[in-house]
């Protein structure tokens, strides 16, 4: 099996940023959610504060406001945002996932993006498994603002555990790939691991337990 990580591993951003600001222009979420972390964000950009700050802030401004969202309407700006941004990949972990693809390999996604924008996302590269955040709905069809069994998708490796018991796999020439120390927990478990453009704390990880790096900037890919 091979494990991906997702945002800022295979995908160029965040899914999670993208369908945010979508659902804002759509009108599904109220301009305001915007400001709540504009000012997250442009400290990020400048290099003044760290991503991990600018992503908090567009979780807490999307859990606030989706309470209250058909399904319809999310789904309808999840497909759209996926027809917008489907191929802004980095190089390295698309074309990896082609390799081992064809090799044979069962490709599992964990994310903590939504799991109905990563369904469609992982499915045009050919992911086998996608674990993302899956939020209740309640019975009118509209999302009630809790995530189910938030406690497991938070620990990625109860998810990796998870998933080989139910698809029947094995870790033997398994292949990890995560960028940041929340996918330390799967690349412990599997015999290849891949740190892919890692922060500063992964990278730390990766050298102390010589780990291989992989770095991808402009058109270049590099080991270091």
């Amino acid at each position: 099996m091979a494990i991906f990580d997702v945002d800022g591993t295979i995908f160029r951003s965040s899914l999670l940023i993208e369908i945010t600001d979508m659902l804002i222009e759509r009108g599904v979420f109220p301009r305001e959610a915007q400001e709540t972390y504009q000012h997250d964000k442009e400290k990020w950009l400048d290099r003044e504060g760290d991503y991990e700050s600018y992503i908090a802030a567009v979780v807490k401004a999307f859990m606030k406001n989706l309470k209250g969202v058909s399904y319809g309407d999310f789904k309808d700006v999840a497909e759209d945002t996926i027809e917008k941004y489907k191929y802004r990949t980095y190089r390295y972990t698309r074309d990896l996932v082609k390799k081992l693809k064809k090799e044979g390999y069962f490709l599992l996604a964990i994310s903590q993006s939504p799991k109905a924008v990563l369904d469609t996302f992982c499915a045009e590269l050919g992911f086998d498994k996608v674990y993302g955040r899956i939020y209740e709905l309640g019975p009118n069809d509209c999302f009630t603002g809790k995530i189910i069994d938030e406690h497991i998708i938070q620990n990625k490796a109860m998810v990796t555990k998870r998933a080989l018991t139910k698809e029947g796999l094995t870790l033997t020439d398994s292949v990890g790939v995560g960028d940041t120390e929340s996918d330390i927990a799967f690349l412990e478990l599997v015999t290849n691991p891949i740190c892919f453009n890692p922060n500063r704390k992964l990278y730390k990880h990766a050298k102390r337990n010589k780990w291989e790096v992989v770095v991808e900037r402009k058109d270049v890919v590099y080991t270091i």
